[in-house]
């Protein structure tokens, strides 16, 4: 048996950082990685993608060029290869630096394995058994591959995949109407490559605001990008230039052929061979474990961090959850995961930046509500880029006036939106923005505009 203090299970954003500031205290840590250090994010997640939507957007600039009035050729071309390569650098560096980083911590150790509970505070590697008055799970989460007859016969990708390949598919399938799939559909798109998407419901991203949707799918469609929505997968069949996907639509069967296919549906928490019960770990019926404000489970000595317990599936969640766990545990500070307010983005071109509360939302609220909305075409930044398509959403409780929530899709909006999540955390009136001098020319400058303009909700 083997004692440390601590046993981190993963190296996502999470647990790196929890096993650094455990070691700084003085603590023996145990990391455990089955796979690549840095999980999705790293290697197959953020860095990876965003370095091919840069290449698809050089691409795509460069098909634009005669409208600057630069002049580069007939053509533009796109080594696949070489977008390759560049993409496995930048991802290959972070995850270099970071088992680096890990390897020197003074008090740790990184050990290699599959880890398995064998009570709840035991954790078995392969023939070692380790033992730790705390206990982190910090395993991510994987694609989520439905169960389509047929799909064992055919070479069915998702996100992991999709980052070997290094040719450009000929028509590219995607199954699958949300963040990661669209991505995907622009960035090979702007490769070149014919892309179809396939969404169950009726619109895209659905869990955002009508007029979201819309502008998006409206944007994608400008380059080219084909949607099947309301489509159901009923059945797969391989065929010599690839496969044919049926889909069940309102209207009437379809078959839609394809050279490559990537299933994009949904993701599940890498939990199910953890041997959790060994430990008395309580998880919902989708396998995500079950979680407190300050993410400790059903089992006082164990902590869950990251994409398996269900709190959010983002990096900045993820490591969000390591400030959480680290400030009660270390800091005396009573941080609480609801303390949190919601924020992502897409990293489409343009991006999509969210804060807080959808349109949606706000209205079932109760709540009396304004709302401030302009096209991305009033701001000087983008019209000077070309770069005018969507708009600037802000909602506002008419009583207190604090901001509930925003969607900046257009230019920039994924770093511009963090100036309206800062004054949501410091419960400031929209006023004190309304009020503020900003930068000229930029897409910051528009928002005090927005705010100046608000309007109730119909």
């Amino acid at each position: 048996m083997e004692r440390f203090d601590a046993i981190i299970i993963g190296t996502g954003q999470a647990g790196p950082s929890l096993a650094d500031r455990l070691s700084d205290e003085g603590q023996k840590v145990a990391i455990i990685e089955r796979g690549l250090v840095g999980g999705t994010c790293v290697n197959v997640g953020c860095v990876p993608t965003k370095a091919l939507v840069a290449s698809a957007r050089v691409a795509h600039v460069a098909r634009r060029a005669a409208e600057f009035g630069v002049q580069i050729g007939a053509s533009v071309s796109v080594d696949m290869k070489r977008v390759k390569a560049r993409k496995d650098e930048i991802s290959g560096s972070s995850n270099k630096g970071l088992t680096g980083w890990l390897e020197s911590l003074e008090n740790a150790t990184l050990i290699r394995g599959d880890a398995r509970f064998e009570g709840p505070t035991t954790i078995r590697v392969g023939d070692r058994l380790l033992e730790a008055d705390r206990i982190f799970i910090n395993t991510g989460g994987r694609a989520f591959v439905p169960p389509i007859p047929g799909i064992e016969d055919v070479d069915a990708m998702t996100n992991v995949e999709m980052m070997a390949l290094d040719t450009l598919p000929e028509h590219l399938v995607i199954v699958g109407g949300s963040y990661i799939s669209l991505e995907f559909a622009q960035i090979y798109r702007r490769f070149g490559s014919r892309v179809t998407v396939v969404e169950m419901s009726e619109r895209i991203i659905p869990r955002e605001d009508e007029d979201v949707s819309a502008t998006i799918r409206e944007i994608l469609e400008g380059e080219g990008i084909e949607f099947q929505s309301c489509s159901q997968v009923s059945k797969m069949e391989r065929t010599d230039s690839g496969f044919v996907a049926h889909l069940t639509q309102s209207e009437g069967d379809l078959e839609l052929s394809g050279s490559h296919l990537l299933m994009a549906v949904g993701r599940r928490p890498n939990t199910d061979d953890l041997g959790l019960d060994k430990a008395g770990v309580a998880v919902d019926p989708r396998g995500y474990i079950t979680v407190d404000d300050q993410l400790q489970t059903s089992v006082s000595s164990i902590w869950a961090l990251g994409d398996c317990n269900g709190q959010g599936a983002f990096t900045h969640t993820s490591y969000n959850d390591f400030e959480i766990v680290a400030a009660n545990l270390l800091d005396n500070d009573p941080r609480r995961v609801s303390d949190r307010i919601m924020c992502y983005g897409l990293l489409t071109d343009p991006p999509l930046g969210r804060v807080g509360m959808t349109e949606q939302q706000a209205r079932e609220s109760g709540r009396e509500v304004l709302i401030g909305k302009r096209l991305m075409t009033n701001v000087g930044r983008a019209r000077e880029r070309s770069e005018t398509d969507g708009f600037i959403k802000i909602l506002v409780d008419a009583n207190s006036k604090e901001i509930l929530g925003a969607a900046i899709l257009g230019i920039n909006g994924d770093e511009v939106v963090h100036l309206l999540l800062d004054i949501m955390y410091a419960k400031a009136p929209y006023t004190v923005i309304q009020r503020a001098m900003h930068i000229h020319p930029t897409v910051a400058e528009l928002i005090p505009t927005v705010l100046g303009d608000l309007q109730p909700l119909a």
